[in-house]
């Protein structure tokens, strides 16, 4: 190989890195990120709010509320723990490890339904009547988001119910504490499988919709999310914090509330595995692994059981550990050989 070769490998190298970890840094400047602005300052304001109602914050007014809100959510305790400063490492290497080793095998709804288009046809179908083509795309909107929150489901079950995919999915349940960084604390074969799934139930649904319904259909969007995702992305940063939002008995039994996902990451043995649904509780309800959250908030500690202490404190632990656990399971369960 050439010098000019290697140089302009290594330039590309260099510029891949240096963008992917820009962009990592900049997100909340990124309408389509998770840590965007606004869905920032909407945790902030949807937590001040319940715990100022609520029977904790009652007892504090003014200047003393806000003091003691900042006491219990907002403290180094909990944002400079040993564990969200992993998190917080963590998240700046994997958006540049991600990209470069599952990039090339990276799939989503759309080469999903242009595969299927491929093999079995696409844009046959006349576009709708223009009196019913909002009523099409309400209904398109809609079933895009029931779909993909179910095929949410079902890849954090695979997660919880394949013991050796339960290896991977350990880095997200190791961490002690959540701050909205942890959303990213996942093993890059966790966040593959993460969304593999999803692409797959969505990408089969866009096919067939453009096939048999309109070509030209499209989900409602909002400054680049589809509208139902960005809606609920105002609220879901609270599933990783410490705060305490449940939504009642009644919506409780539909949607995942916040607390329903505290719960998840519980280390008490009677929550083990429960709620494993993004923003539809009904998944759960089906499946046998929803445990409603109480109005008021439950105590218990964080993390995994059954594992040495200090298992998971480095950054070697968050990316090498379950290779290394995952060998020590196909170990025991190989069969011995006969003499």
């Amino acid at each position: 190989m050439t010098d000019l070769s290697w140089m302009t490998l290594l330039y590309d190298f260099v510029y891949k890195v240096t963008f992917n970890l820009t962009v990592a840094i900049l997100a909340p400047f990124k309408q389509t990120s998770e840590l965007y602005w606004v869905f920032l300052l909407s945790t902030i304001m949807i937590a001040w709010t319940f715990w100022r109602y609520s029977a904790l914050g009652a007892g504090f007014k003014g200047v003393s509320s806000l003091g003691e809100f900042r006491r219990r959510f907002l403290s180094r305790d909990t944002w400079w723990h040993p564990s969200a400063r992993l998190d917080y490492r963590f998240y700046l290497v994997n958006a540049i490890v991600v990209p470069v080793v599952m990039g090339p095998i990276w799939i989503n709804d759309v080469n999903v339904s242009a595969w299927l288009a491929s093999l079995f046809g696409a844009g046959q179908s006349a576009a709708v009547h223009p009196a019913l083509h909002i009523t099409v795309r309400v209904l398109y909107t809609l079933l895009f988001f029931i779909v993909y929150d179910f095929g949410r489901f079902v890849a954090h079950s695979l997660l919880h119910d394949v013991q050796w995919l339960w290896e991977f999915h350990k880095v997200h349940h190791s961490a002690e504490v959540l701050t909205p960084v942890t959303t990213f604390r996942f093993h890059p074969i966790d966040l593959a499988v993460m969304s593999w799934v999803p692409a797959l139930l969505t990408g089969f649904l866009t096919w067939g919709f453009h096939r048999f319904v309109d070509s030209g259909i499209g989900a409602f969007m909002f400054l680049g999310l589809h509208v139902m995702i960005w809606a609920f992305n105002l609220i879901d940063n609270l599933r990783h914090s410490h705060v305490w939002v449940s939504y009642g008995d009644t919506l409780n039994r539909w949607l995942i509330s916040p607390a329903h996902h505290q719960l998840h990451h519980s280390l008490e043995e009677r929550h083990w595995g429960c709620n494993r649904g993004s923003d539809i509780a009904l998944w759960d309800r089906l499946y046998g692994t929803l445990i409603v959250p109480s109005k008021e908030p439950e105590q218990f500690r964080m993390g995994l059981t059954g594992e040495p202490e200090g298992s998971w404190t480095t950054m070697a632990d968050l990316y090498v550990r379950p290779f290394g656990n995952l060998l020590r399971r196909l170990r025991r369960t190989k069969p011995a050989l006969k003499a």
